[in-house]
C-alpha cells in the first residue's frame, strides 16, 4: 500500500463483484475513461481512486465531473480537503475528496461525508483503508504508471499523463454485481 499517512487496512476484502483491467494511452483517454464512468454512477455511489503521484486519480475524475455535467472546473482538492461540484441538470452532484492528507478513520467522520453520499457521486482520491465502510458497495479505481527509467534507476516516468496508465476498475458488493466496464478507451 503505498503512502505511510493511510490507516492499517482493515480486514481481507471480499472478491469483488465486477472487474476490467485496460491500458489508458494519454491523459484525454483518462477523462474519457472518467466520462464513461460517469454514465454507470448514480447516486450514493462512491469510487475510491488508487494511485502514485501523477498517476491520473484528478485527470479521471475531471472525465467523472464531466460525464455528471456538474458544475464547476474539476482539480485536485488536496489543500481544501473537500469539494462538492453541484450538478447543472437532474443528476447527482459530485464530492471529491482528496484524503491524502489525512491520517485516521476520526479525520474522514469529521468530513461529515456520509451525510451526502446518498444524494452524490463521491469521488475519493487516496481513501484506500479509510473510506470503504461510508457505504456497502463501493467502485474501486486503481491506476498505475510506468516508474523507473529503462535501466531500472529511479522514478524518471513522466507526469505529464500522455504516457500508458494501466487501469484496475473493480465493482465490490450487490450494487456492482454484473456491471460491465470500460475495457478500452480507443
Amino acid at each position: 500500500m503505498s503512502g505511510a499517512h493511510r490507516a492499517k487496512q482493515a480486514e481481507e476484502k471480499a472478491a469483488p463483484t465486477a472487474r476490467a483491467n485496460l491500458v489508458v494511452p494519454t491523459a484525454e483517454a483518462m477523462r474519457i475513461l472518467g466520462a464513461r464512468l460517469a454514465l454507470l454512477l448514480r447516486s450514493g455511489d462512491l469510487a475510491v481512486l488508487t494511485g502514485d503521484l501523477g498517476a491520473g486519480k484528478t485527470t479521471l475524475t475531471q472525465g467523472i465531473g464531466t460525464g455528471l455535467g456538474v458544475r464547476e472546473l474539476i482539480s485536485s482538492p488536496t489543500f481544501v480537503i473537500a469539494r462538492v461540484h453541484p450538478s447543472l441538470g437532474e443528476g447527482p452532484d459530485l464530492v471529491h475528496v482528496d484524503a491524502y492528507r489525512l491520517t485516521s478513520l476520526a479525520e474522514v467522520d469529521d468530513l461529515d461525508l456520509d451525510a451526502s453520499l446518498d444524494r452524490s457521486v463521491t469521488v475519493v482520491e487516496w481513501g484506500e483503508g479509510l473510506v470503504e465502510d461510508l457505504a456497502p458497495d463501493r467502485l474501486e479505481v486503481l491506476i498505475r504508471r510506468p516508474r523507473g527509467d529503462a535501466d531500472g534507476g529511479a522514478d524518471e516516468a513522466p507526469t505529464d499523463g500522455d504516457e500508458n496508465r494501466y487501469v484496475t476498475i473493480s465493482g465490490y458488493g450487490a450494487r456492482w454485481d454484473g456491471v460491465s466496464f470500460p475495457t478500452s478507451v480507443g
